[in-house]
This record gives structure tokens, C-alpha cells and sequence, in this order.
């Protein structure tokens, strides 16, 4: 399974900033209430509230709070990449020639245009980006890195096709 979401392009604590810099302490039924929302986030409100032993008003109240304050950012399905007809992904290390704001605002405006690319990341190390591709197969894969190495600033590109999933996207650990 392939979860398909569609991520911005800048990083949480450029987003919230001090949000993020003046995080609430979360007790042990905030992080209860986080642990079933990510597992099933089509659970009811009355389900919710029995698995976290709250009445169905205050878990409603602490759901729309958590909402409010960012832990939770969207909510979504988990889609079979197979079904959909995607059977190869890839990772592709991106290297620009200029690490300059401007360099790296173009690439991100082109980058996001791209539909293959399911995940970038910009990263500290030998590289600038590192991409996750879902693709239908190899031809469709060269098309793609084509687009990739046409982009502005693309000095040059390195790919690692996935052979096999060892461990999937299972969510984030909530203390």
C-alpha cells in the first residue's frame, strides 16, 4: 500500500514556526486520541471516544483541538499502488549546480509540477534532493527522469530503482 499525499514544499518549522517553538505538553489521551486517528482516521467520534475511555463530547472537543494546534494536518486513504497501476518506484538523488534561495525556489516550483514525484526532500549530505518516484514501468521512468534532468539547475541525477518494500509508512510513533 502507497500512502498518496500531497506535500508542500517547505518545511514544518518554516511553516509554523513559533507553533512549533511553543508545542503543548500532550497528556496520555491526546496521544491516544493521535495513535487511533493515524491508524483509522475514518473512526467515529463515538468509537473514539469508547477506545480512549472519554465521553463522546470532550474526545470531539480534544479531536477539533488537536486539529487547531497542527498534529493533525489532513486526513486521507492509503492507496494500492498496484491497483492504480504504478508497479516500479524509485529514488532519485538531485544535484544542482547553484545552492542559491533562488536556485533552490525554482527547482521546488517545477519539482511539485512533476506527478510521479510523490516525495522531495531537500537534504544535507552529497546531494541537494532526494525524490520518490511512483511510475508505471521503465519507459515511463526515462520519461520522468528526462523531465527531472530538464528542470532548472539539474546538474545531475543519480536513481535507485526499490526492488522490494522491507517497511512501509506505518505512521509516526506517538510517545
Amino acid at each position: 500500500m502507497l500512502d498518496i499525499l500531497t506535500y508542500n514544499n517547505h518545511t514544518h518549522a518554516a511553516i509554523y514556526g513559533e507553533k512549533y517553538r511553543k508545542m503543548k505538553h500532550l497528556d496520555k489521551t491526546d496521544k491516544a486520541i493521535l495513535k487511533h486517528i493515524q491508524v483509522n482516521g475514518r473512526i467515529s467520534n463515538v468509537e473514539l471516544s469508547k477506545r480512549v475511555n472519554l465521553s463522546p463530547s470532550p474526545c470531539l472537543d480534544r479531536v477539533k483541538r488537536l486539529e487547531k494546534e497542527g498534529y493533525i494536518e489532513r486526513y486521507g486513504a492509503v492507496l494500492n499502488p498496484t491497483m492504480l497501476g504504478y508497479d516500479m518506484f524509485a529514488y532519485v538523488s538531485v544535484t544542482l549546480d547553484k545552492t542559491t534561495n533562488d536556485s533552490f525556489e525554482q527547482f521546488q516550483k517545477e519539482i511539485v509540477e512533476i506527478k510521479e514525484v510523490i516525495e522531495c526532500d531537500m537534504v544535507a549530505g552529497g546531494f541537494d534532493y532526494l525524490l520518490k518516484l511512483c511510475i508505471t514501468n521503465m519507459k515511463n521512468y526515462r520519461a520522468v527522469l528526462g523531465q527531472i534532468a530538464e528542470l532548472s539547475g539539474v546538474s545531475h541525477t543519480h536513481t535507485y530503482i526499490v526492488i522490494e518494500n522491507v517497511k512501509k509508512n506505518m505512521g509516526l510513533h506517538v510517545g
